[in-house]
């Protein structure tokens, strides 16, 4: 194999953006393959690398047959290895940390929640300030960025396409694969990766081979050795077999 791992984005990659069924077609082939690198040896396994909180990336885990891990959650917050239901916080994440983010949370639901938005369930160290229209959503970002800056938070402020992100600015996805990288020994260049938007830049920088399915932010194809013709989950599966053909 010339690879171990395919680090791989959830939205937009193994599932829609928008509110809608999964592709449980391409699913089940991504679960076939991690099936078969666990059995055969003979490919990279699939691990997740997102955003969503880690209940549900613990239940995507579950989906694709990722029962080793670890899967990068909650932007970097969290490590969850599935092969004995670990979970493992960001050691560097202060008390004051999670209360700041708490903080910027309750402003966000007193601010916002007039107008239809919500903040993602299940975040522990983060928030999402989710709206289902997105330019409404791309209005509000500088306010909370200039909101997060005259608080003093230690906050960075991103923007995907139904949420406005609110990470601890010292963690991220790239912190998350770091981490990733440190508890199995795996590094860059025995990883690919796949994603969608430039939130998964830090995905690009982390490995030694690239991939977007046909969805993605025309910014980050900029970034890809292959960028599939088709879109989401079966992007990846057609990825997956890009992989296949690679040699050294």
């Amino acid at each position: 194999m010339r690879f171990d791992l395919v680090l791989c984005d959830v939205d937009g990659c193994l599932c829609p953006e928008h509110p809608g069924p999964l592709d449980v077609g391409a699913l089940a082939t991504v679960a076939a393959h991690n099936r078969a690198a666990r059995e055969r040896r003979d490919r990279p396994r699939v691990v997740l690398c997102t955003g969503r909180p880690q209940p549900y990336g613990e239940l995507l885990c579950r989906l694709i047959e990722d029962f080793d891990g670890p899967a990068i959650c909650e932007n970097g917050v969290w490590l969850y290895h599935p092969a004995n239901n670990r979970y493992e916080l960001d050691p560097t994440i202060t008390p004051a940390q999670i209360a700041a983010v708490q903080e910027l949370v309750g402003w966000m639901r007193d601010r916002y929640g007039a107008h239809g938005a919500q903040i993602q369930p299940g975040k522990d160290a983060s928030a999402s300030l989710y709206h289902g229209d997105h330019d409404w959503l791309v209005g509000v970002r500088a306010e909370v960025a200039a909101e997060v800056a005259r608080r003093g938070l230690p906050i960075r402020v991103s923007m995907s396409w139904f949420y406005v992100n609110c990470d601890l600015a010292h963690i991220s996805k790239a912190s998350g694969i770091r981490r990733l990288f440190v508890s199995t020994g795996i590094g860059r260049e025995r990883s690919a990766g796949i994603g969608d938007t430039l939130g998964d830049l830090a995905i690009a920088d982390s490995v030694a081979w690239f991939a977007c399915p046909a969805n993605a932010d025309p910014k980050l194809k900029e970034r890809a050795q292959y960028v599939s013709p088709l879109a989401e989950a079966a992007g990846v599966v057609d990825i997956l077999e890009q992989i296949g053909r690679l040699t050294y």
